[in-house]
């Protein structure tokens, strides 16, 4: 096991690491930007340093004063968090060739899986069942346009180096088309430097599950089961829970969920993975389900599945980064209960959840057996206007559904937040509908019944 890590992210999620650490009695280094001055992981860990100014550009994604940290700091390992430079194949060399561990997958794993076109045509070489689509990049719009007209419409334009739903556009013609190919190619040069795109078939009401994967340097993968990723504004997450509502304990229901998880294993275990990944999939009304992409890093819903196993994903991380073997087999692992998880965000429902920074005026979590809420934020502090807008990750855990609901409502009831407008109540009211109570819903939800 590592003695000294540099976490390289901020946020909840540092302070998440941070804990684990700790726990594990390792010490800890963080860095921060200007704007995260007065952060509270800044405080709790043992060393802290600053490495530029509030933009990302110039702190959180600068690989030369990160490193530079790290040297100085001289540390074993860096953990990069989720966002940033978790999923960054260059960055990870560096680290390598500086002889830091970087705590994640191995770098011609990120590059396999960071190309979501190359990622999508390795998965269908394995017989995991993939969208039909193009083949890979598309060079031009007349390239997009032939596509479509081959699969038919809608179709949807992804990134090739996208995530958190930047550079995805809808189209049900050639004209939609045309006008959102210019537009995805432009914001995901602007994104992710890189305006590359592909294209598939767009599903109309699918659910988002996706499978929590472990694996070792010594050939074991493990899942943890699936989360079910549905309730999403703009093609990201809001609200997230395991096991998924839409695969129930009849024959059916398991036949699914083993089809599911295992297609996850099987392709990790070909990709020759290690460390802790996720495998995305859409499953549609029918019972089909296909794959999306790996995202090879933590995710941000990482604890409805500590919740539900009782395991804690950032020390399994850690000893694996380190080369230990998974202490665990697949019969070992039990999905107990049912978790739930809130985002709660700066962000205005009512205008789009366009992001609000601002002051934090008064802050109060909730609290009660079964309750967990993950942040960073704490009364009169300013959330900067340079990143993410998540403030707090709110998790409970119940004997079943209806009990996890009951919980989260509960717990959003008392939950104290005022300054920027934040998605506290509206995740009240989503808890509350009928659709969402019976799991009767798809990633259209908000949009079309919630009406933002």
């Amino acid at each position: 096991m590592f003695s000294k890590v540099l976490v390289a992210n901020r946020g909840e999620i540092a302070l998440r690491i941070l804990r684990t650490c700790k726990r594990l009695g390792i010490e800890t280094v963080v860095v921060y930007s200007k704007a995260d001055e007065n952060a509270i992981y800044r405080r709790l860990a043992d060393q802290a340093y600053c490495i530029g100014e509030g933009a990302s550009a110039h702190s959180y994604l600068n690989f030369r004063n990160i490193i530079a940290t790290a040297e100085i700091a001289d540390v074993e390992a860096i953990h990069p968090g989720y966002g940033f430079l978790a999923e960054n194949a260059n960055f990870a060399e560096v680290c390598r060739d500086c002889k830091i561990a970087f705590i994640g997958p191995s770098i011609e794993t990120m590059r396999k899986f960071g190309d979501k076109a190359e990622a999508r045509k390795f998965a269908a070489a394995n017989d995991v069942p993939v969208l039909p689509g193009s083949d890979g990049p598309l060079h031009e719009v007349i390239d997009a346009v032939d596509v479509a007209r081959e699969i038919g419409y809608p179709v949807i334009l992804k990134a090739i180096s996208g995530g958190g739903g930047r550079g995805m556009r809808l189209a049900h013609n050639d004209g939609r088309l045309r006008t959102a190919y210019a537009a995805a190619t432009a914001e995901a040069e602007a994104a992710f430097g890189d305006g590359s795109m592909y294209l598939e078939k767009y599903l109309q009401h699918p659910r988002h599950i996706e499978v929590q994967i472990l694996a070792d340097h010594h050939g074991t993968v493990l899942h943890l089961g699936e989360r079910d990723c549905t309730i999403q504004r703009r093609h990201q997450k809001l609200i997230e829970e395991s096991p998924s509502p839409a695969i129930d304990a009849s024959r059916v229901g398991r036949r699914l969920r083993q089809e599911i998880t295992g297609a996850a294993v099987k392709l990790m275990k070909k990709a020759g993975y290690t460390n802790a990944g996720t495998v995305e999939f859409l499953l549609d009304s029918d019972g089909s389900f296909y794959f999306i992409e790996v995202n090879c890093r933590i995710q941000v819903e990482h604890p409805v599945t500590e919740m539900v196993t009782g395991l804690d994903l950032i020390e399994e991380q850690l000893r694996l980064a380190s080369g230990e073997r998974l202490r665990y087999r697949q019969k070992d692992i039990r999905i107990d209960g049912h978790a739930i998880e809130c985002r709660i965000n700066a962000e205005d429902p009512s205008r789009d959840f366009a992001p609000r920074p601002g002051k934090i005026e008064l802050y109060c979590p909730p609290a009660g057996r079964g309750v967990r809420v993950d942040t960073h934020i704490y009364s009169g502090y300013t959330v900067p206007p340079y990143y993410d807008s998540l403030l707090a990750k709110l998790i409970v855990h119940g004997k079943d559904r209806p009990d996890a609901i009951k919980r989260m409502r509960l717990a959003l009831d008392e939950m104290i937040l005022e300054g920027p407008p934040n998605t506290i109540a509206f995740c009240k009211d989503v808890l509350g509908h009928t659709q969402f109570i019976e799991g009767n819903f798809d990633v259209n939800f908000i949009k079309d019944v919630m009406l933002y």
